[in-house]
């Protein structure tokens, strides 16, 4: 009986979710059992940084890693 209130409990807090990157991460779990003992396919994360995480990530990587200095070459 526990297991059954544990579910429902988790169907309700689910159906009140509005959140998107939780959804997408609660997708990939449920997938993920149900195809058991997997690796993670880079697929299975589409969606779950947020577009603003995204930019952050890619100016960082602008401003540390794709730069050029002529020092280093000596």
């Amino acid at each position: 009986m526990v297991t059954d209130s544990r579910k429902i409990h988790i169907i309700e807090a689910v159906i009140d979710a509005n959140d998107e990157n939780l959804l997408a991460e609660l997708e990939v779990v449920i997938s993920h059992s149900r195809q058991g003992q997997k690796r993670p396919d880079a697929l299975d994360f589409v969606g779950l940084i947020s577009e603003e995480d995204a930019e952050l990530m890619e100016k960082a990587i602008e401003e540390g890693c794709e730069q050029i200095h002529p020092d280093d070459w000596k």
